[in-house]
C-alpha cells in the first residue's frame, strides 16, 4: 500500500524543488502553431462570411437544449458572420431540423443541389453541418457527397466509423464562463480523480484497481457540477476513458487546473479543436491495455518540470472551451474556435465542373 503514495509524493517533492525562473522561461504554448494562429485568427474575425440555407434562428433547430450544437447554432445567428449574399460566402451552413433520418437528410441535400448552384460548384466541400450521430454509409449520391465532402461537426467523442480525420470536427461539452479554479499545488488532496459509470469490463477493472489507492478518488457516478469542479481543482490529474463516456468534461478539467489523463483502447482522431490546440502539451494519453499500472506510471513520468508546464498550457487552452458573449474580448471561446477551424478548411479542393477530371483549389 505504501507504494501507492509514491507518485503523489514524488510529484510534490520535485515541484517544490523546481527553480521558478526556469519555469517562467519555458512556459509552453497550447497552440499547434502560435504564430499562425495569432496571424490568422484576427483575419478570420474580420473576413469570414457564412451563408445559411433557410435555417431558423434561435434553438428552433431541434438540437438538444444547451448542447454544443444548439449553442453554436444560436451563436451563429446572433453573429455578424452570416451574410444574405451567397456569392460572398466562404462557407455554407446546412441545418437539418429535429433529428431527421437519412432519407430526410438526402431529400434536403437533393433540394439544395436542384434549386441553387452552390452545392454543385464543390460537391458540398465548402458546406458544413451538425450531426449528433454522424452520417453513415449509403449508396445515395446526396448522402455520399455529404459524408465524404462536407465538414461534419459532432459532439466529442464522435461515433466510431462516422468521423473523417482532417475534414470533420468535434465540439466538447460546454464549460461555464466562471473564473479559473486553480489551487496552489501544495493544497492538492488527490493524485487523480474520476467520476462516472463504467460499462466496459476493461475500464471497470482499471478503476477497481485504482480505487484501492487512497490518493485516487473514484466516484461510481457523475457528481453535481459544482462539487465536481471543487474536487477537480483539488486533484493533480483527472481521468477520462475515451469512448466509454458521453460528454466527458475535458474543458472543466482544464479550467480547474486538473491535467487530463485520457485512457483509450484505440487511436484518438477526433480531439476537440485539434487544428488549434497541441494536446500533448496539456494532457496525458495512456493505452487501456496497460491497465492501472500504466496509468500510474504515466502520471509519475509527468512529474518534474513537465507537470506545472502542462497546467499553465491547460489554463490558457481552457478559454477555448467556454461559451461567452460576443462582447468578450478577445473572443477565444468555443464558438469562434470552431469558426476558425472552418476558416482553415475554406481552402478546399473544388471540382471545376461536375464530372471533370481536373481539380482547382479555392483561393479563399
Amino acid at each position: 500500500m505504501a507504494l501507492s503514495y509514491f507518485p503523489f509524493f514524488f510529484c510534490s517533492l520535485l515541484i517544490l524543488l523546481l527553480p521558478s525562473v526556469s519555469l517562467a522561461e519555458a512556459l509552453p504554448s497550447p497552440y499547434v502553431s502560435p504564430s499562425t494562429f495569432l496571424r490568422d485568427f484576427p483575419r478570420m474575425l474580420r473576413d469570414l462570411r457564412i451563408f445559411a440555407y433557410g435555417a431558423p434562428a434561435g434553438n428552433s433547430s431541434g438540437f438538444r437544449s444547451s448542447s454544443p450544437a444548439a449553442l453554436f447554432h444560436a451563436s451563429l445567428f446572433r453573429s455578424a458572420f452570416l451574410t444574405p449574399d451567397p456569392e460572398e460566402a466562404h462557407l455554407f451552413y446546412l441545418s437539418f431540423p429535429g433529428a431527421p433520418g437519412p432519407r430526410s437528410i438526402a431529400r434536403s441535400v437533393r433540394a439544395i443541389r436542384s434549386d441553387l448552384p452552390f452545392w454543385n460548384r464543390t460537391l458540398g466541400a465548402d458546406h458544413f453541418h451538425f450531426s449528433e450521430d454522424g452520417i453513415g454509409d449509403s449508396s445515395d449520391r446526396n448522402l455520399v457527397e455529404l459524408r465524404k465532402n462536407s465538414v461534419q461537426i459532432s459532439p466529442f467523442p464522435a461515433v466510431p466509423g462516422r468521423f473523417i480525420p482532417h475534414k470533420d470536427l468535434t465540439l466538447p461539452s460546454p464549460v461555464s464562463d466562471s473564473p479559473l479554479r486553480f489551487m496552489e499545488e501544495s493544497s492538492f488532496q488527490f493524485l487523480a480523480f474520476y467520476d462516472g459509470v463504467a460499462v466496459d469490463p476493461q475500464v471497470s477493472a482499471v478503476l477497481e484497481e485504482l480505487r484501492r489507492d487512497p490518493k485516487i478518488l473514484i466516484q461510481p457516478r457523475r457528481m453535481d457540477p459544482t462539487e465536481r469542479a471543487q474536487v477537480m481543482s483539488a486533484s493533480r490529474f483527472c481521468l477520462f476513458f475515451y469512448g466509454a463516456e458521453l460528454d466527458p468534461p475535458l474543458g472543466e478539467a482544464l479550467a480547474s487546473g486538473c491535467v487530463p489523463v485520457v485512457v483509450s483502447g484505440r487511436p484518438i482522431l477526433d480531439l476537440p479543436f485539434g487544428d488549434v490546440l497541441r494536446w500533448s502539451e496539456m494532457a496525458l494519453f495512456v493505452g487501456l491495455h496497460g491497465g492501472a499500472g500504466e496509468v500510474r506510471r504515466a502520471m509519475e513520468r509527468a512529474c518534474g518540470e513537465r507537470y506545472p508546464r502542462m497546467r499553465v498550457a491547460a489554463a490558457e487552452a481552457s478559454a477555448h472551451f467556454r461559451w461567452r458573449s460576443a462582447a468578450h474580448q478577445p473572443p477565444l471561446d468555443a464558438f469562434h474556435t470552431v469558426l476558425y477551424q472552418l476558416w482553415l478548411r475554406r481552402h478546399t479542393v473544388r471540382y471545376a465542373r461536375w464530372g471533370a477530371s481536373k481539380f482547382v483549389r479555392s483561393d479563399g
